[in-house]
Order: C-alpha cells, then sequence, then structure tokens
C-alpha cells in the first residue's frame, strides 16, 4: 500500500482519489473547503456506461501545512494555470523519494515541476475523459478514454503498481511509452475546449453543427502540419485516426451523425473545462493548448492562423471585450477565423 496526496482535488481530482481510495490505498485530498464539506459522506462515481462504485470519505485538506505524512505519491490535479503557484506549497511536502504525476492538459506545464524537483520522479498523466459532479460528492465520467501514466523503464513496477492502483470498473488505466505523441493526439481533441467555450453550449449540441466541426477541423490540420514537421507518429486514441478526423469533423451534419455516431456518446450536459474556468472568470489553458501549437508552429515556419484567432477571441472573452460576450453561433465564428479559407 502507497500513501498518496491529490493536491488541488476538483472534478478529476476527486475522481482520481475515490479510485485510489477504492483500490484501498491510502488517500489524501488537498482540496478547497467547499468541495471537503461535500465529500464528508463519503464519494460515488459513475461512468457513462453506467458503472459504478461507492468508498468511504476520503481525508481531505485545505492547506499542506496540515499534511502530517510523507507522501510517496502526489498527484498533481490543479489547472496549468495554477502549477507554478502550487510549487511553493509542494516544497513543504515533497520528499526525497516522492513520486510527482502531473495530470495536466496541454503541453509544457511539467517542467516547471521538474525544474522545481530536479531529483524526483516526474511522469505526466492523460486524462482523456470529462468528469462533472451530480451531486454532492457523486463525481460522474461523461465520455470515454483510458487514463495514461507515463512509463519510466528504470522504475516500470513502480508504474505498473499506480496503473493497478487507480484503474476500476469506472476507470480503465494504462502505461505509455511514449507520453510526447500521446499528448499532441490529446491536445488534437482538446481543440474542441476553446470552441466550446465561445459557442457556449454543451459539447454533443456543438459537435451537431458543422460550422464549429469545420472551426475545430482547421485547428487540427494546423497542428498536423507542427506534428508531421517534427516527425510526430499521433497514436489513435478515439475510434477515429488523428489525420482523418478533420475529413469526418468536414462531413455535412446528417453523414457526420452516421459515421461518428460514436464520438456522439456523450452525456448531452458535458461541457469542457474552458467553458467552466469562461463561466467562473478563471484564467483559461488557452497558452497551453492552442498556444503550444502556435508556439511550436512559429519555431517551425508555419503559419497557424485560425488557432492564433482563437486565441484572441478567447482572451477577448475572459477580459469581457467580446461583443454580445458568450453563444457566438457556429456560422458567426465561421465568418470571424476562417473568413479566407
Amino acid at each position: 500500500m502507497l500513501n498518496h496526496l491529490v493536491f488541488g482535488a476538483g472534478l478529476i481530482g476527486c475522481y482520481l482519489g475515490a479510485n485510489l481510495q477504492y483500490n484501498k490505498q491510502r488517500v489524501t485530498l488537498i482540496c478547497r473547503e467547499h468541495i471537503a464539506d461535500k465529500l464528508s459522506k463519503g464519494i460515488v462515481l459513475t461512468d457513462y456506461l453506467q458503472h459504478r462504485i461507492a468508498v468511504e470519505p476520503i481525508p481531505s485538506l485545505t492547506s499542506v501545512v496540515d499534511a502530517m505524512d510523507s507522501f510517496d505519491v502526489i498527484w498533481l490535479t490543479v489547472k496549468c494555470t495554477a502549477v507554478e503557484t502550487a510549487l511553493a506549497q509542494l516544497r513543504l511536502i515533497v520528499g526525497s523519494k516522492t513520486t510527482l504525476v502531473c495530470c495536466q492538459n496541454g503541453l509544457g506545464s511539467e517542467q516547471l515541476v521538474k525544474q522545481a524537483f530536479p531529483d524526483n520522479q516526474v511522469l505526466r498523466a492523460m486524462v482523456p475523459f470529462n468528469v462533472v459532479e451530480l451531486a454532492d460528492g457523486h463525481f460522474h465520467r461523461g465520455s470515454q478514454g483510458t487514463f495514461a501514466i507515463e512509463d519510466n523503464p528504470a522504475n516500470f513496477n513502480f508504474v505498473t503498481d499506480l496503473v493497478s492502483h487507480i484503474e476500476s470498473p469506472v476507470l480503465e488505466a494504462s502505461i505509455c511509452n511514449d507520453m510526447d505523441s500521446l499528448l499532441w493526439a490529446k491536445l488534437q481533441l482538446n481543440l474542441g475546449n476553446s470552441i466550446n467555450a465561445l459557442a457556449d453550449i454543451p459539447v454533443k449540441a456543438m459537435l451537431q453543427q458543422r460550422k464549429y466541426r469545420q472551426v475545430i477541423a482547421q485547428m487540427m490540420r494546423e497542428l498536423l502540419l507542427v506534428t508531421d514537421a517534427k516527425s510526430i507518429e499521433l497514436p489513435k486514441v478515439t475510434s477515429i485516426s488523428a489525420h482523418y478526423l478533420p475529413v469526418i469533423l468536414n462531413l455535412p451534419d446528417w453523414l457526420f451523425k452516421i459515421v461518428a455516431n460514436r464520438m456522439l456518446a456523450i452525456d448531452e450536459n458535458v461541457r469542457t473545462s474552458m467553458w467552466w474556468d469562461i463561466s467562473q472568470a478563471k484564467p483559461t489553458e488557452i497558452d497551453y493548448l492552442n498556444g503550444a501549437i502556435v508556439e511550436q508552429a512559429k519555431l517551425l515556419g508555419i503559419s497557424t492562423p485560425v488557432n492564433q484567432k482563437v486565441i484572441e477571441l478567447i482572451y477577448q472573452l475572459s477580459n469581457n471585450k467580446l461583443q454580445n460576450k458568450r453563444k457566438i453561433t457556429g456560422k458567426q465564428l465561421y465568418n470571424l477565423v476562417m473568413p479566407k479559407i
């Protein structure tokens, strides 16, 4: 049994922590006080396939100052934008043998952790699904995907144990031996996050409208120009391969519903994390998502106009400078970002 700390336990962190508890691990959550209050009667996890597990209340703290234990594993589940702030607190509890698992979206935020803890094992993890809170202590995974943890050949047995400690009837988990490629593939899927924030409608409703899909598809094409130039072969993380995905998204609505029925097999009310960030007036992860593509593209001399324009729109929305604020229709968005394509 290992001693785990989930640092920054929100929706994803509570979901992961409850899975660790289900597998009889020692678990502590660092979370906000209002979240801790909701967890006082235990946690229920469900998924879109109607699986269900329940666990007893998990010890929850609001500050690392109250953490008396030394931890074998710290799961860092804060947003990319909060990683740097978290480092000061982590320094108080990271031991010489602590492994840190970075569960952020996008690219590059784990470098801050590696720089802060150069002598510790730092692993990346990929979270491919959305989680919503249906009631106090009830967390629901609304979409498909296998949680992946980065391999470390020098410590393979340890990583294997981590996978076994976190997988459950409501969470598939695996080891990934090429996390760079996997995170680029995940980034391709995350490009819909910004469009969901601008559209201000559930993801399923967004995907049912071709104009939104066409914008997402063009952002994906720009990403693929970058990964091709870097000779990165993207693994298949959905039922549709990376290079074929923009083609599918560009199909007429009636044909898309037939061909991509699995892509639409998500809960009616699921929205992306960027939508939630905007709704709660929090900083978004746009710089680590679309911004990562633009940054890498500039180094390669590749043009990414649609991603750049979407970044501008998200900044305007975040700063309340976007006309009509929310609910940009698919046609409006298409005309804003793709007038010459």
